[in-house]
């Protein structure tokens, strides 16, 4: 039986080497408060190339400066970011990975100076700041922040953008009821709660020709919240959309006691991948290499998304091919210690 987790998979024109993914994590480090990469991201994400992950998502990057998660974030806002970028970019491809940016707005969760905005006036905690219920007017300014921003990804070269729409930021607040609470066109149904990310959708794609994922998070842990059922309406819009792949994490829109375990969102992953006929990545504590490899080959999702384990070791992918008895092309400069 051939594995799976080394086998090429396509997107569009993208050609991944293996179904090895890095997730977007938050790494807090632009200088001067600019949203520029320095050289710990060019580090840090070749790094990851290096060790032969086939897809490696740049963090969350801020289409607009209030939308940061913490003013330490990287940004995509304005033309200067495109330079650092495309940087990185390089460096990946020198790497023969591929590199996606995952655009994003923080909404209520942004931790910085000025307002903060959200789809309803309701903060995050009770001793956290009352956010901006933001009108239309500032929805269409931020669609149109989502468009620039893909703009701006194409001309750094990215390989695919993924749009985060998860654990409780802005998309993530106009897509649930717990949050929405809105009675115009970007809320009060499920069809309405979805416009704001339709209208991402189009935008993005309006300046952007390659593979789009979406980032959603398929559970809200709480009763009066969504469930991974209602998800699976949400996946068929985006599939109408164009989307290619759903990159199905949980959590983050409220407060919540969550007891996770190995593989604790895969279930997520292969009930939208089953209902809505879309590809998805699975992602939440994968750790062992024969976990990955079942969940691919038992068509649970097409994407191994790894976060912290990727933290602890870089060269995951190799532990994985020796376990998984694959032979792996590394760097010539590290031939002799592979």
């Amino acid at each position: 039986m051939a594995v799976k987790l080394f086998e090429p998979i396509t997107f569009q024109t993208m050609v991944l080497k293996n179904r090895i993914v890095m997730s977007p994590m938050c790494m807090y480090s632009c200088h001067a408060q600019d949203g520029k990469v320095t050289t710990w991201h060019t580090t840090h994400y070749t790094t990851r190339a290096v060790g032969q992950v086939g897809l490696i998502f740049v963090e969350a990057t801020a289409v607009n400066p209030q939308g940061r998660i913490s003013m330490e974030d990287l940004g995509i806002w304005n033309d200067g970011h495109v330079k650092g970028l495309a940087n990185l970019v390089d460096l990946v491809h020198e790497q023969d990975s591929k590199i996606g940016i995952q655009l994003a707005h923080s909404g209520r969760k942004a931790i910085v100076e000025g307002p903060i905005y959200s789809s309803s006036p309701v903060p995050f905690k009770d001793d956290m700041e009352v956010p901006t219920e933001m009108t239309v007017d500032k929805i269409k300014e931020t669609v149109e922040d989502f468009r620039q921003a893909a703009r701006r990804s194409r001309e750094a070269g990215f390989d695919v953008i993924e749009i985060h729409g998860a654990h409780g930021y802005l998309i993530n607040q106009f897509l649930s009821p717990l949050i929405n609470k809105r009675t115009d066109e970007y809320g009060g149904t499920k069809e309405k709660r979805f416009n704001i990310l339709r209208e991402i959708i189009t935008a993005v794609k309006s300046e952007w020709n390659g593979p789009i994922f979406v980032r959603i998070s398929a559970n809200d842990y709480n009763t009066a919240g969504y469930s991974v059922d209602d998800y699976i309406d949400y996946a068929h819009w985006m599939k109408e959309l164009g989307i290619d792949l759903i990159d199905c994490s949980s959590g983050g829109v409220v407060p919540a006691k969550i007891k996770p375990y190995p593989g604790y969102q895969v279930q997520y992953a292969e009930k939208i991948r089953t209902e809505a006929s879309i590809a998805t990545g699975a992602v939440g504590m994968i750790t062992s290499p024969l976990h990955a490899e079942e969940i691919l080959q038992n068509g649970r999702a097409d994407l191994i998304f790894l976060a912290r384990e990727l933290l602890r070791d870089p060269y995951w992918p190799r532990r994985a091919a020796q376990e998984l008895n694959v032979q792996l092309n590394p760097p010539k400069q590290y031939l002799r210690g592979w």
